[in-house]
């Protein structure tokens, strides 16, 4: 499955013109295999043993074109690093707060939101976010062994 979504993201890359370098296709192999939703710097210390001559740059470079031609969405949650993602299917994430482990969902409820949100207020809606916090159950295990 991974393999026809990465042939997949590299016949889109193609078609934009945009060049397949090894480092770019290591990013986006990695993406789309990450179970998290990593950093660069998380996609940098996985994949800097493999290239040694790429820097935290060339992976912010590398995640900047993939975002601008579509294969990537930035995650932004306050003062943190962003994260990257390519499930780019309408889902929301709820973020544990003791250890910032971010984890996918989707709610179709949710999805009448946006056509509520229009018609009340007029505005023409283009999307919508939403965040749950708590804390996961690895960190709960955690607190609970404390005491």
């Amino acid at each position: 499955m991974s393999e026809k979504r990465l042939q997949k993201a590299i016949d889109t890359l193609k078609e934009s013109g945009v060049r397949i370098t090894p480092q770019r296709h290591a990013v986006l192999d990695y993406l789309l295999n990450a179970t998290i939703h990593p950093t660069a710097d998380d996609i940098y210390k996985a994949l800097e043993g493999n290239f040694p001559n790429m820097s935290v740059a060339t992976v912010y470079n590398n995640l900047r074109v993939l975002r601008e031609i579509g294969l990537v969405r930035e995650l932004t949650y306050g003062d943190s690093s962003s994260r990257f993602e390519c499930n780019l299917t309408e889902h929301y994430h709820i973020i544990c707060e003791s250890c910032g482990k971010i984890v996918d969902f989707h709610y179709p409820s949710l999805d009448e939101v946006e056509s509520l949100a229009q018609k009340v207020t007029g505005f023409n809606v283009s999307h919508h976010r939403m965040e749950v916090y708590g804390t996961c159950e690895e960190c709960q295990q955690l607190e609970t062994q404390k005491h």
